[in-house]
Formats: C-alpha cells, sequence, structure tokens
C-alpha cells in the first residue's frame, strides 16, 4: 500500500455506471491503490433517494443528498454520473470553480457546453476526464489525444452505439423483428425504457463530434452533417444486404477530404470481408487511420455497466499519477488553430442502397431508372423478385412487391433529388428507404 496522501473522490449519481465504478474501488482497491501509486477513496455519494434499493451496499455515512460537498475541502475529484445536460452541467461548473478535477462519462453535457466546460478547467487549472463518454470500455480519447499525437489524423470510422449494434445483431442472427429486438437490449440492460437517443442516432453523432474535435480540431453541430437512425430498417434489408454480401451497421464517418471535414453518421452496408462488418453485439470499434501509423483498430463493449465503469476508473488512476494534470490542457493545442470547415452533405459522395415497395406491374423498373438517371444515378445491381410479404390491398389493385437497387457512386445532393422526385411517383409507396455503402 501506498504511504502518500489518497486521492478523495465525491460521486454525484449512483446508478448503473456510478454502482460500477463502486464496485472496481471497492472490490479491487489494493490493484487500484498499486497503479494510482496511491489509495483512491470514495469520500461521498450524492443521491436523490437514500432509501433506494441499490445494487451496492454503502456505509450509511458514505451517501449524501446534498451536492454541497462536491465543494468540501477534502474532496480532490468529482465524478459526475447523474447523465443529462442541465444539472450536471450545473454540477461540472461547480466542481471546477470549486478547485475540484472532474470525471464524467456524459456524452451529451461534453457535446451541448465542452467548449466553454474545456476552458474554465484551464482557467482553474483543472482536468476533466471523459473516456468513458465514447465507446464504453475502448481507449479511445486516449488514442485519439495521446497515443496517436504523431499523426495526423486522415480518417476516423466507428461502430460507436453498442445499443444500435446489439439491435441490429439481434434482428439479422435471431430473424426477429426491430420492435422485438428493442425489447431484447432492454431486457439486458443495454437500452433505456426510452431507447430514442441510441436508435435515432444522436448518441452515435454525439460521440462522433467529441472524437473529430480531438482529432481534426474542428467542432461541428449536430445539424451540420447527415444524422439517421437505425429506427426505419426491417429485417428485410438486413437479409437483402445479407444476399449482396453486406452487413448493415450504424456506422459515424469524419474524415480529410480535399481540404474539409466529411462528416456523417447512418445505418450502412459494409462488406462482409472488412472487419467492422464482423462485430456484432454490444461491441464498438473504431478505425483510425494517420498519417504516419496507416490504419488502427480499437474494439471492445461499447454499452453495458462494468465496460464503462472501467473507462471512468482509468481516468481517476489517470488523475491520482498526475498524467490528466499534463496531457489536459494540450488536448486542443496540438491541433489545427484554424478549424476545418464541414463538407456540405450535397457534396458527400458513395454509393446507395435503395429499398421500395413497389407496383408489380410493367414499367415500374424502366419508371424508377428513368427518375434516378434524370438525377444523374446509375444502377448497380438490381433484386426484385416475390417474396412471402408481398401485398394486394384489394382485388382490384396491384400487388405490392419488394424493389432493392445498389447505385453507382453519387453525391448526396443527386440522391436527394431524386428522393423528391420519387416521392411523386406513382408506382412505388413513400417509405422507401435509402442507405450509404461502405465498399
Amino acid at each position: 500500500m501506498s504511504d502518500q496522501q489518497p486521492m478523495r473522490v465525491a460521486m454525484v449519481g449512483l446508478g448503473t455506471v456510478g454502482s460500477g465504478v463502486i464496485k472496481i474501488l471497492f472490490e479491487q482497491a489494493e490493484r487500484i491503490t498499486r497503479r494510482a501509486g496511491r489509495p483512491i477513496v470514495v469520500e461521498s455519494v450524492v443521491v436523490r433517494d437514500p432509501t433506494k434499493v441499490r445494487s451496492v451496499n454503502l456505509a450509511d455515512d458514505l451517501i449524501d443528498t446534498s451536492l454541497d460537498v462536491i465543494e468540501h475541502p477534502d474532496v480532490d475529484v468529482v465524478c459526475e454520473l447523474i447523465g443529462g445536460t442541465t444539472t450536471a452541467g450545473d454540477i461540472v461548473r461547480q466542481a471546477l470553480q470549486a478547485g475540484k478535477h472532474v470525471v464524467t462519462a456524459n456524452k451529451a453535457l461534453l457535446c451541448e457546453q465542452g467548449d466553454e466546460l474545456f476552458q474554465l478547467a484551464r482557467e482553474q487549472k483543472r482536468a476533466i476526464g471523459f473516456e468513458a463518454a465514447v465507446a464504453g470500455g475502448v481507449p479511445i480519447i486516449e488514442a485519439v489525444s495521446q497515443s496517436l499525437s504523431a499523426n495526423q489524423i486522415t480518417s476516423l470510422e466507428g461502430i460507436l452505439n453498442g445499443t444500435s449494434n446489439f439491435i441490429l445483431t439481434e434482428m439479422l442472427d435471431r430473424n426477429v423483428s426491430y420492435e422485438d429486438a428493442v425489447a431484447n437490449a432492454q431486457k439486458k440492460g443495454y437500452a433505456e425504457a426510452d431507447p430514442a437517443m441510441d436508435v435515432d442516432g444522436t448518441d452515435a453523432a454525439q460521440k462522433l463530434t467529441l472524437l473529430a474535435q480531438l482529432a481534426f480540431g474542428t467542432k461541428a453541430d449536430l445539424k451540420q452533417f447527415p444524422r439517421q437512425g437505425i429506427d426505419k430498417l426491417d429485417l428485410a434489408d438486413l437479409k437483402y444486404a445479407d444476399t449482396l454480401g453486406y452487413r448493415i451497421k450504424l456506422l459515424a464517418v469524419a474524415r480529410l477530404t480535399g481540404g474539409s471535414l466529411e462528416l456523417h453518421t447512418q445505418p450502412t452496408l459494409i462488406r462482409k470481408y472488412q472487419p467492422m462488418a464482423d462485430v456484432d453485439d454490444a461491441y464498438n470499434m473504431i478505425e483510425l487511420e494517420g498519417d504516419a501509423v496507416g490504419k488502427t483498430w480499437f474494439a471492445g463493449m461499447g454499452a453495458g455497466q462494468m465496460p464503462t465503469a472501467s473507462s471512468v476508473v482509468s481516468d481517476l488512476i489517470d488523475l491520482a499519477v498526475g498524467r490528466s494534470q499534463k496531457t489536459f490542457p494540450l488536448l486542443d493545442l496540438w491541433q489545427s488553430q484554424k478549424p476545418l470547415p464541414i463538407l456540405p452533405a450535397d457534396e458527400i459522395k458513395r454509393r446507395y442502397y435503395l429499398r421500395f415497395h413497389a407496383v408489380d406491374e410493367p414499367g415500374t423498373m424502366a419508371a424508377v431508372a428513368n427518375i434516378l438517371g434524370e438525377n444523374g444515378v446509375s444502377i448497380a445491381s438490381c433484386i426484385q423478385h416475390e417474396s412471402e410479404s408481398s401485398v394486394k390491398t384489394s382485388p382490384k389493385e396491384p400487388k405490392i412487391v419488394p424493389l432493392v437497387l445498389m447505385t453507382h457512386i453519387c453525391s448526396e445532393g443527386q440522391m436527394k433529388a431524386a428522393d423528391r422526385a420519387l416521392l411523386e411517383c406513382s408506382r412505388i409507396k413513400k417509405n422507401f428507404l435509402r442507405l450509404p455503402i461502405r465498399d
């Protein structure tokens, strides 16, 4: 055991992640002390309801309901683990202004208020640890900000939301509907009661903006780039992609393109032989490419109690050792002083997957091909056949069948123009789906 002064921690929040942090700190105290060079001691845990039954047992004198403990002179570090952006933001500001370091897993807060909070931390000569805010237990923040700092990152692509990846895996592997897969994710604790931010792409997009700022020195707003979730996917789409030699993954992308920064977060078809296509369940994977190192891959659990808690405790150890105090002030300084322009969405170029519910009659395929051709979009392949899901709404109406097309490379702007024309086409239903392809 170290004879150095312990680092004392005040935790705010004792939910899933907070309970995991307590488990690691209490059950592995000797190992943590050895690696931190001194004990890491939980001074107080602030909760809303002290009578609530939890998965960890704490002595009564460690439980508090007042945020005043944040400013206690014996506290060195405040762990913000409540989520949200309003109260959480106030807690982080209060802690920094009181001269405390901060550790958080709150990507939404950093995405919304990160610039302000980071600046306040630097003014107070304090550090913010946020490894747990992106990719659960995968140490990607350290990799981008420190381990690969000799490189100019040229491309960053990743599966950043473990919940969505679990749902897609469940759908394809177990042959279940989207709704059933979401229910399974909730039962396993991967999805919240309201999974909207996971399944609509918001969570992955927030994480992408944090990584893009670290890798490219450019702050992006979620409104500046395409964001699409998995909530409009059918099981049939995953099966069509499989037939064509692809897997569908919610892919977040940031890459240098002709002096601009290309950003998007969308369900994407990825060829089966690529590493990203084989990432299943709640795992995350990030592919980074640097001008010196080339391509590197980082993978691990992106959801769940203990992987996220692992990253929180890692930040606490870095603070205890003193690493964070040295590296945090440099996070932005080695980046380009002039932020890169965000590539307009209409200028993004790639291939696309299109799935329609089309009228089964002569001329339908020609009509769709004509609309695409008029907008500069050419067809690379097509699947058009009968299926068990074919629908005939009445004896007088034609049968509706699935029609799947793969395009050659074109721009997002060309596809948007085609979308508008396709919405006016009477031969297809309006609820068609368009996804990008990563070859």
